[in-house]
C-alpha cells in the first residue's frame, strides 16, 4: 500500500473510529489520520492473533481492520484520560 493509500485509509478509519467512540468533536483532521494509521497497525496485529490477515491493500476489508484498531486505540485513550 502506498503512502497516499495509508493517508486515505487512515483518515477514513480515524474519522469513523472517532465517531464510534464519541471523540469526533475533540479531534481534527490530522489527528484522525494519525489515529487511523496507528489503528491500522493495531487492527492488523489483532487480526493476526486470531489467524486472519491484516491491512493488505486499499479495500473495504483493510478499512474495517483499521476502524477496529482505531476504536481499540481511542477506547484505551478515553479510559486513560478519565483517570
Amino acid at each position: 500500500m502506498g503512502f497516499l493509500s495509508w493517508i486515505i485509509v487512515g483518515a477514513l478509519a480515524g474519522w469513523i473510529g472517532s465517531k464510534i467512540t464519541g471523540n469526533d468533536a475533540s479531534m481534527g483532521g490530522f489527528a484522525n489520520v494519525v489515529v487511523g494509521i496507528i489503528g491500522a497497525i493495531i487492527g492488523g496485529w489483532v487480526m493476526s492473533i486470531i489467524g486472519k490477515s491484516g491491512v493488505n491493500g486499499f479495500n473495504l476489508y483493510s478499512v474495517l481492520v483499521a476502524i477496529l484498531g482505531s476504536v481499540i486505540l481511542l477506547s484505551i485513550v478515553n479510559k486513560v484520560k478519565k483517570k
